[in-house]
């Protein structure tokens, strides 16, 4: 499973899989269903979103739901399988230096179990003292080309360095 990572097929997909062909199946593809054809996830529906996402990049999958007319899951599907685009991590109050050093603090600390406030303390500012500084600097001035990048783009929605 390491190789697909979360697109590896679970176990209970692998047994039924393995029981269809024992029961002399040929194919993997699935068998035609009756009812509606899905019509959610066309061309069409594809570019609307599109052009939805570029003219308000903020709007919020229900909200394109209202505008189109399909629902938020088919939404979520065009906007991360057919454009390409997820959901960028926000927390307002975190500046993305915040999201380098979390990591490098909780780590080492993981299934620390402490004693008092204090304790904590002390370990956290140990663990503080043996970032190098150089290592802060450079943090702070990718965060500086990322604002920067900001600005140039007016605010716009764009990924990586």
């Amino acid at each position: 499973q390491q190789a697909f990572g979360d697109d590896a097929m679970s176990k209970s997909q692998k047994k039924e899989r393995y029981n269809r062909f024992k029961d002399g199946r040929t194919s993997v593809d699935s068998e035609p269903r009756s009812g509606r054809p899905s019509t959610s996830r066309n061309e069409n529906v594809i570019e609307q979103v599109r052009t939805l996402v570029m003219e308000d990049r903020c709007i919020t999958a229900p909200e394109h739901e209202n505008e189109i007319g399909v629902s938020t899951g088919s939404v979520h599907s065009i906007l991360t399988k057919d454009l390409g685009m997820r959901r960028a991590p926000y927390s307002p109050d975190m500046a993305p230096c915040d999201f380098w050093l979390f990591p490098k603090l909780k780590m080492p600390l993981k299934e620390t179990r402490f004693e008092s406030r204090e304790d904590i303390m002390r370990n956290v500012t140990a663990r503080l003292i043996t970032i190098p500084k150089d290592a802060f600097q450079k943090c702070f001035q990718q965060w500086r080309k990322r604002w920067e990048k900001c600005v140039h783009y007016q605010g716009d929605y764009f990924e990586g360095d």
